[in-house]
């Protein structure tokens, strides 16, 4: 706008054409066209001017921001609506979750503040306040922290957005009992208010900033979102109790649930009633408390706090180092998977204290990434406050603290493998696909990853550590065998390991993607080399068979060597070798790869994330002792036998395909041979 010109918003855009036309009007009089009084004029001037300001700044003009209604993303409204009907019979949890967000609210903005800190406005006292109000029936829960701006309430409170969201979107059965175990590997956090709520509402501003925001919901669907200028920095979440659920207004019912739930968060827990204030918590970061003035109750509820988890720690490791390098971890291995186990980013989710100061729980290199699945705190008294994620990861000192504690890590989950097998078995299951990363991955600790590691096996139901798999070997046998797959029970029932079961010879099965990476990589233990059951020469003529099994086999059918040249001429390029098999009891063919060729499952994995295009060529073997290869053999040198022997050459070979997962190169032709082959065995129709 011309400088001097005031300028008054109009309502809309047709007030500022009437008063145009208004001028207009006046301009037109009878009289005053001729001379019009000064005054006239410059109010048409500015009028004019006004109108045609109004149009050229209409897309940047100033907006009088309304209240907007949303509707949630669809997977907030599912877990919503589980969360309501099936997620706990103590309801009371929904205040836990509530104040373990206020805490790390707090922790946050006291992390930012030592940059900046005009952010905390010169407040300071961190807190959590509790205000039940009987007359409106609602429960407040404050905090002073963070807060959060109106595209973090939509982000934060209408998107679950986590990494492994579809994951555990694609997991929700419809089944109470198994979707609510889910819900408490994913955490639901601020959603579990709806437990009790008919409405939630969230005052907030964000530290830093001026504007505030009211969100608001009833949990059905849709949420609104409107300017809040009372909002105060931070949040405050306003529960609007259902009927029935008036005991959550009762103070000392509220002080019990702290009690029980939340004793451990390091800052004051004030509850606010007829006017008076009382800090109703310990107010001491758990961690810095000695260990014999904890209760596994406490361990387990500080757990949920730090893991957002709800179930209860496998294992918790709590310790304090000192001398030249001072600090203090409190660790948990959860019982269960957390949702984002195999998240590609493969984070930590330990959090970094610096004397009790929250820093971060984001690239933190406190633990190695194979160890993503522990939770807890690390505080140390050494670090600067001011220390930067950024520098963290050079940080000569937090490359000691990881080195120690994956150690401690390692030592402890060893001392659970021999003291407790039967909980480790649990722990392996949850954890071992992770666990073997760090075979590949982390040299130093190699060691003491290969006494942790365990197996499935054909020779056990249960798991098997690599020295029960050596001491168990059998006479004249020189290799630790194993065999890959995806399916345990399909690997089980793979033809490569008939011959040695027939020998007694223990093969390990490997179903996990890491396991065609970390046996390369080891190649070794304890002068045994590793070596795949699906190779060409498994020397299985070297090694003792059991007693009852007898020592002589029959012999072979007198064609076979003519039989297996017209394999090959029928096969051609398609194999690289066809040969007898010692491998072999039960059926009558199988592919194996050849001595340095890829191992067929490691082929297939490449292929899948196109890593490979191309296909090595494998080896046919067959079963000499066969009923089917021995009747072939027998039909070498009749008439128009060779084209019948090419046929089943063919069909034999998609047989072995099939059987490895492979998929046929030509489907149409195996059907058709696979037709003829019925056809000719039915007996002719009269």
């Amino acid at each position: 706008m011309p400088q001097g010109i005031g300028w008054r918003k109009p309502v809309g855009k047709s007030k500022a054409a009437y008063q145009l036309r208004s001028a207009a009007a006046v301009w037109h009089r009878p009289g005053l066209h001729r001379s019009p009084a000064p005054a006239i004029l410059v109010t048409l001037q500015q009028r004019m001017l006004h109108y045609i300001w109004w149009h050229i700044n209409a897309n940047s003009r100033p907006q009088i921001m309304t209240q907007e209604t949303k509707s949630f993303q669809a997977e907030v409204s599912r877990l919503l609506d589980i969360v309501a009907h099936s997620l706990y019979s103590e309801k009371e949890i929904f205040l836990r979750e509530l104040i373990s967000n206020a805490s790390d609210a707090c922790d946050r903005l006291r992390y930012a503040a030592l940059t900046d800190p005009s952010l905390a406005e010169g407040d300071t006292n961190y807190r959590v306040v509790l205000t039940p109000d009987k007359k409106t029936r609602t429960l407040t829960v404050a905090d002073n922290g963070i807060g959060m701006n109106r595209e973090e309430l939509i982000e934060n409170l209408g998107t679950i957005a986590r990494s492994g969201t579809a994951a555990f979107v694609s997991q929700l059965s419809g089944d109470s009992r198994k979707d609510m175990s889910l819900i408490g590997q994913f955490g639901v956090g601020f959603y579990s208010a709806f437990m009790v709520a008919d409405q939630v509402e969230v005052l907030a501003r964000k530290a830093g900033e001026s504007e505030g925001w009211r969100w608001a919901s009833d949990g059905k669907g849709e949420f609104t979102i409107e300017p809040c200028p009372q909002a105060t920095r931070g949040a405050a979440i306003v529960v609007h109790l259902r009927e029935g659920e008036d005991e959550y207004l009762d103070p000392a019912r509220l002080r019990r649930i702290v009690n029980t739930y939340s004793d451990h968060i390091g800052l004051p827990i004030v509850l606010k009633d007829g006017g008076k204030e009382e800090t109703i918590n310990t107010a001491s970061a758990l961690w810095t408390r000695p260990r014999s003035e904890i209760t596994p109750e406490q361990y387990k509820e500080f757990y949920h706090h730090v893991g957002h988890s709800f179930d209860d720690p496998w294992l918790t490791l709590h310790n304090k180092a000192e001398g030249v390098l001072e600090y203090t971890n409190l660790l948990f291995v959860p019982s269960t998977k957390p949702f984002d186990l195999f998240d590609p980013e493969r984070k930590s989710r330990v959090k970094l204290y610096v004397r009790r100061v929250f820093i971060t729980d984001e690239g933190t290199d406190l633990l190695p990434a194979y160890l993503r699945f522990l939770r807890g705190v690390v505080d140390s008294e050494d670090l600067p406050l001011n220390i930067s994620r950024e520098m963290l990861q050079s940080n000569p000192m937090v490359a000691r603290i990881r080195q120690q504690l994956t150690r401690r890590v390692l030592t402890e989950l060893g001392k659970k493998a021999t003291e407790a097998s039967d909980e480790y078995a649990k722990f392996w299951d949850n954890f071992g696909a992770v666990l073997k990363e760090g075979l590949y991955e982390d040299r130093d600790q190699r060691e003491a990853l290969l006494g942790l590691i365990r197996f499935r096996s054909t020779a056990r139901d249960g798991l098997v550590s690599l020295d029960e798999y050596v001491e168990r070997m059998r006479p004249g046998q020189e290799a630790i065998y194993t065999i890959t797959g995806d399916n345990l029970d399909i690997v089980k029932r793979s033809p490569q390991l008939e011959g040695f079961r027939a020998r007694g010879v223990e093969v390990l099965l490997l179903t996990d993607p890491i396991d065609e990476f970390w046996v390369p990589a080891i190649g070794i233990y304890k002068e045994k080399p590793f070596k795949s059951a699906t190779r060409g020469g498994a020397d299985l003529d070297k090694i003792t068979p059991p007693e009852e099994q007898p020592q002589e086999q029959p012999a072979p059918p007198a064609k076979l060597a003519s039989l297996i040249a017209i394999f090959k001429l029928a096969l051609g390029d398609a194999v690289k070798d066809v040969r007898s098999s010692d491998r072999l009891t039960d059926s009558a063919v199988c592919l194996v790869a050849d001595e340095g060729d890829l191992d067929m499952h490691f082929e297939r994995l490449l292929k899948q994330h196109r890593q490979i295009d191309t296909t090595v060529k494998r080896i046919l073997e067959l079963n000499p002792r066969h009923k089917l290869i021995e009747r072939l053999a027998a039909t070498v040198g009749e008439g128009g036998a060779s084209d019948q022997i090419s046929e089943f050459a063919w069909l034999l070979l998609d047989q072995a395909r099939i059987v490895e997962g492979e998929q046929l190169p030509d489907p149409p032709a195996f059907a058709r041979r696979l037709a003829q082959l019925l056809e000719r065995g039915l007996p002719q129709a009269a």
